[in-house]
């Protein structure tokens, strides 16, 4: 699939993870009209309830299926495709503030990893209906085409190119607060916000071309940044989560604005109920 705006982010680490999370490759929620499955719950959907003594197993279940079901493609749910492989045509990237200061784009973006994903546990609340999901990525791959001007800490980065990220043991906790209305007969979902928390254990990467085909500067930089991963990852992590979040909302606006949410909790309150 493509996504055909470009997207408007800061730097590496936070294009990098910008692509994880444009996994299912959602336009914002515009989608008018009835829900996707008018007549009847999809078989890859289970079902579950608040007054079940196993409802975050059912709903960890559930939420799981949802994902496995999109590394296919969902017919009939707009504006969501595969996400193994997954393809994004352009993001641009422009920080200027603080330790990181870069200008730059990538290009002709290739994912793949997701297919992998596990989804641990997700916690959905009676009282708010919001929830808290624990999603574990064991390992993806960025590839593209990149054009870069600037730096990370005091870090030059100059050059265009072929690129490729690695990360690896990448651990997310995404807080979702939501409001219930009706439509057509069901209840859905109207996602409001996300906050997102996450860890990773690894990030391997390349950059070609950099400092217009200086190998020396070039391999001494593909180096360092590989060797000291951690510290310029901690440093960019309010940027990231921030994209994160912002990606995840529309994200699931898209998708929870099609699949009616009693699919998910039978037991949700209904205006007449």
């Amino acid at each position: 699939m493509k996504l055909s705006r470009p997207v408007s982010v800061a730097p590496v680490w936070r294009m990098l993870l910008l692509a994880i999370w444009c996994c299912c490759c959602l336009l914002p929620s515009t989608v008018t009209g009835k829900t996707a499955f008018d007549t009847s719950k999809p078989e890859f959907i289970r079902t579950c309830r608040f007054t079940d003594p196993q409802f975050v197993e059912c709903s960890t279940d559930s939420v799981q299926g949802l994902f496995d079901k999109l590394v296919t493609g969902i017919e009939g749910l707009e504006h969501v495709g595969t996400i193994d492989p997954m393809k994004i045509s352009k993001i641009r990237i422009l920080q200027g503030d603080g330790p990181v200061s870069v200008n730059a784009s990538l290009s002709k973006v290739v994912v793949t990893g997701f297919a992998s994903t596990k989804v641990i546990r997700n916690v959905v609340s009676s009282k708010d209906y919001g929830w808290e999901t624990h999603i574990r990525l064991p390992k993806m791959r960025l590839e593209g085409s990149y054009h870069m001007q600037g730096r990370i800490l005091v870090i030059p980065l100059n050059g265009h190119g072929k690129c490729w990220f690695e990360p690896s043991g990448m651990d997310i906790i995404m807080r979702t607060t939501t409001s219930l209305y009706e439509r057509d007969g069901h209840v859905f979902y109207n996602v409001t916000a996300t906050k997102v928390d996450y860890t990773i254990s690894g990030l391997r990467l390349h950059m070609g071309n950099l400092f217009e085909g200086v190998k020396v500067l070039e391999d001494s930089t593909n180096q360092y940044l590989n060797d000291n991963w951690r510290p310029v990852s901690e440093a960019l992590k309010p940027i990231i989560a921030k994209t994160i979040e912002d990606i995840l909302l529309a994200i699931m606006q898209n998708i929870f604005h099609q699949l009616p949410a009693d699919y998910f909790v039978a037991d949700l309150p209904r205006q007449s109920g």
